[in-house]
């Protein structure tokens, strides 16, 4: 007769249990501890209230869960196994953090569906889900409940409330009354160190109140009581939290509550004691059948949901509009005609400003695009005159004023991007990087198509001095991997910049000036000039000796220093760099057109930038000349930083010359 009977929900979380001390066991390495204390918590969740269907992990109105304490990651990859996702199999599991197995050691999106977003740095998945939770309701306005009705749920550590970047998004999401957010929180009150009295006394539920969340508290360990406060938490009209109250590595007799347990195997003898007090299978990565019936059952109880939503989106009129919108497809038909009128009307611009020209014609023909800035606003030239802001009372809007928080603001977008259906782009000064820096790495790590907004990109920025002006930014942002960095010379390539990030699959950044430059694009064209990386700007018109390469603001200076070198019958290239990264992506022909073999000492290569010239030897050949900045900035008017630096057309000849003596350059 007991055989008839559905497992206890303590039954399935202890599946979880066993299956995250296996694999830790087998790996000797990972985080036991957290999915064995949030096992019930994360059983109430997919059994009894999150929005799934594991055979559709793809399916756009599915509830979103993300695991912000991605240690624990052997928690998200028990429940996609035993819901019955495709992957992890069980063989996946037991090679939990081998090489080329899927079940990384921290969840990773680009290697299992059902895993939103990557994971790991800690507070980035609460930062993330609050994006997550923007695009939800920006969404909903658009197409209704009959398309876009759905929550983000995260599990969340005291780790993950510690962080700073967390204090950002917890802000943020109390103003914007994210009600569709809810985060529980695994207070087991255990950091590495050991007892979180080690290094906190706050009152984290007093700050979430404080913010404007609601906050709940239920037993983490009774799957019943967690039950009942999700659904409080979901009749709730704010974002919420829900302070679980657990025991890391429970069931572990020995270790349970303790550090131990947080990031290493229990060992073999307390796993086998451990087994015998949970009453499990005593055979590693043993799931009773009944057990994982019941969990496949779960795995399959979305579908009804998932077939009544494809009924109500086969009868909308909004279909083709909303998987237009969910494919990420984007209309490159703004970049011809508005480049027309550029070119019909040339004069000085600032590429801040020029950006926030070109916005004007994408915005307009890009309904997906959600803009927004780090307080900076009006510097940034982020919002473009027809954009509504989005705020709690106006989700349909496509502005986020997100405050002065740079890193909050670069997380919630890398959310935004991965729930699909927008494509962010924030804006702060180039030189805040630095504190949005994890999240960009992030970006690129996930490729969540997200574009940066860069503005004040050197010491062009003037006054403010050395705190605000860039100087190791631009190389340290072209040393992340699957990131394009943009930086344009002119109003044109600007907006070319601009069309190559919106048609990425990875995050871009667009550093751009304050100061105005002189158009240097002034020619019509048939393609994208700034799609190789780099292009022959000005041809040398005596015998070639020189090669100028610059970015930016420079390249207006490398121009006038080449009408000077070609007046002494100096043959001088001059090359638009606009982006590294495309430059190195293309084909070894294209490349040596432009640059010739460096081992030709005839020709000399020399770089121009307005920061470090760390980097630039990749170009130039250790014979060459950097010419930047290798120190901080000054407070100083632009021009006279500029003069003081040497980065005017007369010092950067003069140095060319000084430089082709003394190699003996004729």
């Amino acid at each position: 007769m007991e055989q008839t009977l559905q497992p206890t929900q303590r039954r399935l979380a202890n599946a979880i249990r066993a299956l995250a001390m296996d694999a830790v066991e087998a790996a000797n390495s990972g985080h036991p501890g957290m999915p064995m204390g949030m096992a019930d918590a994360a059983t109430a969740l997919f059994t009894r209230h999150l929005k799934f269907d594991a055979s559709d992990p793809h399916w756009p109105d599915r509830d979103r869960f993300i695991l912000s304490a991605g240690h624990g990651s052997m928690l998200i990859y028990a429940l996609l196994y035993l819901t019955g996702y495709e992957r992890p199999t069980l063989d996946d599991i037991k090679n939990f953090r081998q090489l080329h197995s899927p079940t990384a050691g921290h969840p990773e999106n680009f290697e299992l569906a059902g895993v939103e977003v990557t994971t790991g740095p800690l507070g980035q998945g609460v930062a993330m889900a609050v994006g997550s939770a923007i695009a939800e309701r920006h969404l909903n306005a658009a197409y209704g409940d009959e398309l876009v009705d759905h929550h983000t749920y995260v599990i969340a550590g005291d780790g993950c409330l510690m962080e700073g970047v967390n204090h950002e998004a917890v802000g943020l999401a109390g103003h914007l009354k994210l009600g569709r957010l809810i985060v529980l929180w695994d207070d087991n009150e255990i950091t590495i160190d050991g007892s979180t009295d080690l290094s906190r006394n706050e009152d984290v539920v007093a700050r979430h109140v404080a913010a404007q969340w609601h906050v709940t508290e239920c037993d983490g360990l009774d799957s019943d009581d967690v039950s009942r406060a999700l659904d409080e938490a979901k009749a709730d009209p704010r974002p919420s939290l829900i302070r679980c109250k657990t025991v890391i590595g429970y069931g572990a007799p020995n270790k349970q509550g303790t550090a131990a347990t947080h990031g290493a195997a229990l060992g073999k003898d307390e796993v086998e004691a451990a087994r015998a007090g949970l009453g499990l299978e005593p055979k590693e990565f043993a799931v009773p059948d009944d057990v994982l019936a019941a969990w496949r059952e779960a795995g399959k109880k979305g579908a009804s949901a998932r077939a009544d939503w494809q009924t109500r989106l086969d009868a909308s009129a909004k279909k083709d509009a909303f998987l237009s919108r969910i494919s990420g497809m984007v209309d490159d038909s703004w970049l011809k005609p508005y480049v027309d009128g550029l070119l019909a009307d040339l004069k000085p611009v600032a590429t801040r400003k020029a950006s926030e020209m070109a916005l004007e014609a994408i915005n307009a023909a890009i309904p997906s695009t959600i803009g927004g800035s780090a307080d900076l606003t009006g510097s940034n030239n982020t919002k473009t005159k027809a954009l509504q802001v989005l705020d709690a009372d106006n989700y349909g809007g496509r502005y986020i004023y997100y405050g002065v928080r740079e890193f909050g603001m670069a997380a919630a977008m890398n959310g935004m991007a991965l729930h699909g259906g927008v494509i962010p782009y924030g804006g702060t000064f180039l030189v805040f990087t630095d504190y949005a820096r994890p999240a960009i790495r992030l970006s690129a790590l996930q490729k969540a198509r997200v574009i940066y907004v860069m503005t004040h990109d050197s010491i062009g920025l003037g006054e403010d001095g050395p705190t605000h002006q860039p100087i190791e930014h631009l190389q340290s942002l072209r040393a992340i991997p699957q990131l394009d960095v943009y930086r344009p010379a002119d109003a044109v390539e600007t907006a070319e910049c601009w069309a190559l990030a919106l048609a990425s699959d990875e995050p871009s950044v667009l550093a751009l000036t304050r100061q105005n430059l002189k158009p240097v694009r002034t020619e019509p064209f048939t393609q994208n000039l700034s799609a190789r990386g780099a292009y022959r700007l000005k041809s040398a018109e005596n015998a070639r000796k020189v090669i100028i390469l610059a970015t930016g603001s420079e390249v207006e200076i490398a121009l006038a220093a080449a009408e000077k070198l070609e007046a002494q019958s100096i043959g001088t290239d001059v090359v638009s760099m606009p982006s590294t990264e495309r430059f190195d992506a293309q084909p070894a022909d294209y490349r040596e057109d432009i640059l010739p073999d460096v081992s030709n000492r005839e020709i000399l290569r020399v770089s121009i930038e307005a920061g470090t010239t760390f980097g630039w030897e990749r170009y130039t050949g250790l014979h060459g000349l950097r010419i930047g900045i290798d120190r901080f900035g000054v407070s100083a008017p632009a021009k006279d930083a500029y003069e003081y630096f040497g980065l005017t057309p007369d010092k950067v000849a003069e140095r060319v010359l000084g430089h082709m003596k003394q190699r003996g350059i004729q």
